[in-house]
């Protein structure tokens, strides 16, 4: 499927100069939301994941049909004073300053196999900052899956020794 059918190119949003990608026309419709899921899906199967993590908050509307086909858990990444029990964080760099990460102390088990599912990939400050997290927990990072890939910002060379799928580029 291409699912770049089902991406809606904002002009100037948030700001100037910037072309952002919507993912919402491909959750609005069904078949393809459902074929993007189903590609996750399939990417991990032979990869013995025990537990699927997304970064709040696309990264829970991508992570959780996926983390519902396998039948396996998911994990939660949110931003500082989001999550309610014992936190372990992590700071992270964002374009004009810093932010912190967090996800609770007994998500990943030792030993768990993850994917981290979201719906970009950008800069992968977002996605280093993940892995940090699960890799702190000991947690091993099996793979990264995304729906949309910036090329052009070079996020892949922050996962290198990392497999990472991505259906569509930009």
């Amino acid at each position: 499927m291409d699912y770049k059918e089902h991406i809606a190119i904002v002009e100037d949003w948030p700001k100037k100069g910037i072309k952002f990608k919507d993912i919402t026309p491909l959750m609005d419709n069904g078949k393809a939301f459902k074929s993007a899921v189903d590609e996750i899906v399939e990417y991990s199967k032979d990869k013995e994941i025990d537990i699927i993590v997304g970064p709040e908050a696309r990264g829970f509307i991508v992570g959780c049909p996926v983390s519902y086909a396998l039948e396996i858990g998911f994990a939660p990444v949110r931003k500082e004073g989001k999550l309610p029990r014992e936190t372990i964080k992590v700071d992270y760099g964002l374009e004009y300053g810093k932010d912190v990460l967090t996800i609770h102390k007994d998500a990943i088990k030792p030993g768990q196999r993850v994917l981290i599912v979201d719906d970009l990939l950008a800069t992968g400050g977002t996605i280093e900052a993940t892995i940090n997290l699960v890799e702190q927990l000991g947690g091993v990072v099996a793979g990264c899956a995304f729906l949309v890939e910036l090329t052009y910002l070079d996020g892949r060379d922050k996962l290198d020794g990392y497999d990472v799928l991505t259906l569509m580029q930009y």
